[in-house]
């Protein structure tokens, strides 16, 4: 009886000493989550439901929309066919200056992208080697659409090697030992193993790097501010989304910047949500809750 007595105190005093720490947790995280939800509501309230269905349908925010998801693609597609050999190399096969070859793939994380556009834009300068070189196989660089692929992919491609490269790492060196002792060579062991367990954080990585190439402006604006026909693009002069908001904004148009934004912002809150819902119907090759963003 005694012991009882005594344990429905301590009980009571774990409980209350547990509030605390919930409420610090609360206070903390709605800060952050305040933080993320806070500008897109200035957004969405700043320009009114017409100024926003206007944008929408207004033919140079399609167009800017579109070259923004097109060139978009072509960086993943890139990521795909150069950052996954890249981080299998690193996550696979221990070799001297791999710790170099890790601190170059980070650093188009790290630096501004300012700089980024700008070193870019001395390659490829009229009179340089790769001007000629580029403009000879028919892919010139300044203001095209090839500059602004070329951007994204500096800037975006890291997310994909970087979580490529922790995916292969976690994999069982013994399974592998299991596949080539079944008599499965390298490109067989990669494709049938490798590959298959590694997918949802290379999948991951793809995911960062569409988002971080859409979001990019600042090497854009010195490589290719105005978006001129050529090459994979037909279409009129245009520019990509971000630096079409960034136009409106020095034009002192803040209510056109707006509405531009929320259009875009609804594109990429809807192409999210088609990601959650895909891991609920089991659309996508994982399950709810294994997969950021």
């Amino acid at each position: 009886m005694n012991g009882g007595r005594l344990r429905a105190p301590l009980m009571r005093r774990r409980r209350l000493r547990g509030w605390p720490w919930l409420a610090l947790q609360i206070v903390l995280a709605g800060s952050l989550l305040a933080l993320f939800l806070l500008p897109i509501y200035a957004l969405f309230t700043y320009a009114t439901p017409a100024e926003i269905w206007s944008a929408a349908t207004n033919a140079a925010v399609d167009q800017a929309i579109w070259v923004t998801l097109y060139a978009s693609g072509f960086a993943v597609l890139a990521a795909v066919v150069f950052a996954i050999p890249l981080g299998y190399l690193l996550g696979h096969r221990p070799f001297r200056g791999r710790s170099v070859i890790e601190s170059v793939v980070a650093l188009p994380v790290a630096v501004p992208h300012l700089l980024v556009g700008l070193g870019i834009f001395l390659l490829v300068i009229p009179g340089t080697p790769l001007f000629k070189f580029t403009h000879e196989i028919g892919f010139p660089v300044l203001n095209t659409i090839w500059g602004v692929v070329l951007v994204m992919v500096f800037v975006s491609a890291p997310y994909t090697v970087l979580a490529s490269d922790l995916a292969f790492r976690a994999i069982d060196s013994r399974t592998l030992e299991a596949a080539r002792s079944l008599g499965a060579g390298p490109a067989t062991a990669f494709l049938t193993v490798s590959f298959p367990l590694a997918l949802r954080g290379i999948v991951a990585g793809l995911l960062l790097t569409w988002a971080r190439a859409v979001s990019e402006i600042g090497g854009i604006l010195i490589v290719a501010f105005a978006i001129y026909p050529g090459g994979a693009y037909e279409g009129p002069v245009t520019s990509t989304i971000s630096v079409l908001v960034y136009n409106l904004f020095q034009a002192g148009d803040l209510q056109g910047a707006a509405a531009v934004s929320t259009v875009f912002l609804l594109i990429a809150f809807a192409l999210f949500l088609l990601v959650r819902v895909g891991e609920r119907s089991g659309w996508v090759p994982w399950r709810r809750g294994e997969l950021l963003p």
